[in-house]
């Protein structure tokens, strides 16, 4: 189920009356948010608050990064409280991803990759068999680079993390969120742009970035049909609208149509 997540919406956890309401908004699976949703002084009783079972939707836990002071205690959290996963930020080495596997060894872990460390050993992280997901934490990233959150900028992250995920052999990465919530049509552009790159899905901070975040991963009407004309096509190479088709082509084809009727890649 980890695997084919499109859309996640973060709750924080010390909001325990929204969770439910985070699993009615059209979300496809809920992380619940023990970081930077919450205040060192509110972690404790945070971490009190949170259980996987309030939804059929998967239900993700992000706990404290290893080196905090709440990390420990977040990964006992974990343990037989219904999480479909753990999402581990600031993820930066094979030793980080031991840490939790050590201690819930069957739990998938989504590798938040936030840093220029982690890029650097974004493909040992997405090789270790307990991740089955890396994520980018864009925001972090940029702040811990120094650069401009623009696209131009993240370009080559975000290429990495898709790159990393395809030599893993892991469903490709989940991109990271838009601050702005005012304007729907934002969080679309950008998931339009992480679909272009490779990403197969887009974390969401707000219930109203949902609806345009999931259409930008559907394939358009366009796309749909030209994947149905390439598809009935003669086998071989043939010319379709000027364009040389083989089986490369048609192989993008059935990605799209897979990801239309399917909702997966």
């Amino acid at each position: 189920m980890v695997n084919t997540i499109q859309v996640p919406l973060f709750v924080p956890a010390t909001r325990p009356e929204r969770f439910a309401k985070a699993a009615a908004s059209g979300a496809d699976a809920i992380i619940v948010d023990l970081e930077d949703a919450v205040a060192p002084a509110d972690k404790d009783a945070a971490r009190a608050n949170v259980d996987g079972s309030f939804s059929d939707l998967p239900v993700i836990l992000r706990i404290n990064a290893v080196g905090t002071p709440w990390f420990a205690d977040d990964v006992q959290a974990l343990k037989d409280r219904g999480f479909s996963a753990v999402m581990l930020p600031k993820s930066e080495n094979l030793d980080d991803i031991n840490q939790i596997t050590a201690q819930v060894p069957d739990l998938p872990i989504i590798a938040l990759v936030e840093t220029a460390k982690g890029l650097g050993r974004a493909r040992e992280i997405a090789a270790a068999p307990a991740v089955t997901r890396l994520a980018f934490g864009s925001v972090d990233f940029s702040a811990d680079l120094g650069c401009e959150h623009q696209r131009d900028a993240l370009l080559l992250a975000r290429s990495e993390l898709v790159l990393a995920s395809r030599i893993a052999g892991i469903s490709a990465p989940l991109d990271g969120v838009t601050v702005e919530v005012a304007d729907p049509s934002v969080s679309g552009g950008d998931a339009e742009h992480s679909r272009a790159l490779g990403m197969t899905g887009k974390m969401c901070i707000h219930p109203n970035q949902i609806s345009k975040v999931k259409h930008a991963f559907m394939p358009s009407d366009v796309e749909v049909e030209w994947a149905q004309r390439v598809l009935k096509a003669a086998e071989g190479a043939v010319m379709i609208d000027g364009e040389m088709v083989d089986e490369p082509v048609r192989n993008r084809a059935r990605v799209i149509l897979a990801a239309k009727f399917t909702g997966a890649e």
